[in-house]
């Protein structure tokens, strides 16, 4: 099993999610998040002051998928998120060695 953690543009959250749905993918958790990479954030004007905006606005999405679908999902996250332009943001894939379903108990990848 491979937890999959994608930081993309807020805008591309719906097309993330669709193509994940699309996959058989059955959960996703996502997180507000703020951040910077090479863009480095940019300066905006407020009441005629000028300031730096380091930190920009970021979707965090954290999905868990068999092995099996790694492959698939990491080509929909990409082909889904991608805009092209700097800022686009990351996918970091993690070993997950075990999960549990609360309810039921079951664990593997039936938990999932």
């Amino acid at each position: 099993m491979k937890k999959i953690e994608a930081v993309i543009k807020p805008f591309k959250l719906d097309e993330v999610k669709e193509a994940l749905q699309e996959l058989g993918v059955q959960g996703m958790t996502v997180l507000e998040a703020k951040g910077y990479g090479r863009q480095k954030g940019h300066t905006e004007l407020y009441r005629g002051a000028e300031y730096v905006v380091d930190f920009l606005p970021k979707i965090k999405v954290e999905v868990v998928v068999d092995d099996g679908q790694l492959a698939g999902a990491l080509e929909a996250i990409q082909n889904a998120a991608r805009t092209g332009r700097i800022g686009d943001g990351k996918i970091f894939v993690s070993d997950i060695t075990d999960v549990i379903r609360i309810r039921t108990g079951e664990s593997g990848a039936q938990a999932i």
